[in-house]
């Protein structure tokens, strides 16, 4: 446990001692006296139990116990400014904007009801929401571009620097307009499929190998007519208007199926299942705004779960 002792004073004197290797120095910079710095440093040292500076001539080294605290007080100082930082940005709203990056499976279903909550929260910040394939969004977010990634669980081999928290499972289905011939032939579904335009997720689409290993395993090794896309408003308004089939993850046509304009070939498609969630990088401590939408995805996410 932290010892209640260490205050702010001390990990501030601790650390300025360090980078001056000088008490006076430090006490110019700190704008306090020089006997002040050396009672703070005293006070470290009695609560750690070790000495954290050693006299090196007329000046002073830090110690091999000061060298193993050192990186971690310049931590948490940098936590604690980044976190008033954030309050004040948010607080006077001058923050750059929050960057999200929003799969297709999440932008229709998950992150509306989040922004509402968000909203409701009544913190200043701007958002920025773009929608994309996985692959692209991913790559923004390990340069910096964006700050989080909503969507499915990505390959192993792309999750270096990243972390991933699981918010619930989703499936691929095989979409059509309401009234499609298909949704009376039962089994005969796979045989039919080449009689109709499949719209497929393109190659770099997350749920394509899922997609991909389901079509193989029930017999389907291609398909004559084949659009790739990632659109979903045109992949919504073309499935309306012709007998063409949309594989696509359920959480994009969720809507359209509580309304019955669309409706799900009866099919099992439930080993295509998998986490979708949030992905940030492991380096990022994120601000206050980030933090409480992250909060707000969160909810939404419980609340699909449970409708």
């Amino acid at each position: 446990m932290i010892d209640n002792r260490i205050k702010f004073r001390h990990l501030q004197t601790f650390v300025e001692v360090a980078r001056q290797k000088s008490v006076m120095k430090a006490a110019q910079l700190l704008n306090i006296s020089q006997p002040a710095v050396t009672k703070t440093i005293r006070e470290l040292e009695d609560v750690l139990g070790v000495a954290v500076f050693e006299r090196d001539g007329r000046g002073i080294r830090i110690t091999r116990y000061g060298e193993a605290f050192l990186k971690h007080a310049g931590a948490a100082l940098t936590a604690l400014r980044q976190g008033f930082d954030s309050v004040s940005h948010a607080v006077h709203a001058d923050a750059p904007p929050i960057r999200i990056g929003a799969l297709p499976t999440v932008s229709t279903r998950i992150m509306p009801r989040a922004m509402t909550l968000f909203l409701q929260e009544d913190i200043p910040a701007r958002i920025k929401i773009v929608t994309g394939e996985n692959a692209v969004l991913l790559e923004q977010l390990r340069i910096g571009d964006l700050d989080l990634v909503v969507g499915r669980l990505a390959a192993p081999e792309q999750m270096t620097g990243f972390s991933f928290e699981h918010l619930y499972s989703e499936q691929v289905i095989f979409c059509v307009r309401a009234g499609h011939p298909l949704l009376t032939e039962g089994s005969a579904v796979f045989a039919a499929l080449e009689r109709y335009p499949v719209l497929m997720p393109t190659r770099a689409s997350i749920i394509r190998p899922f997609v991909e290993r389901y079509l193989i395993a029930n017999g389907i090794s291609a398909l004559p007519t084949q659009i790739e896309t990632v659109s979903d408003s045109f992949g919504r308004a073309f499935v309306r208007n012709t007998d063409a089939i949309w594989i696509i993850s359920a959480g994009v046509v969720a809507a359209d199926l509580d309304d019955g304009t669309l409706a799900s070939l009866p099919i099992d498609t439930s080993e295509t299942k998998g986490p979708v969630g949030l992905t940030v990088r492991t380096d990022a401590i994120p601000a206050l705004p980030l933090t409480t939408l992250m909060g707000t995805i969160r909810q939404a996410a419980r609340e699909v779960k449970s409708s």
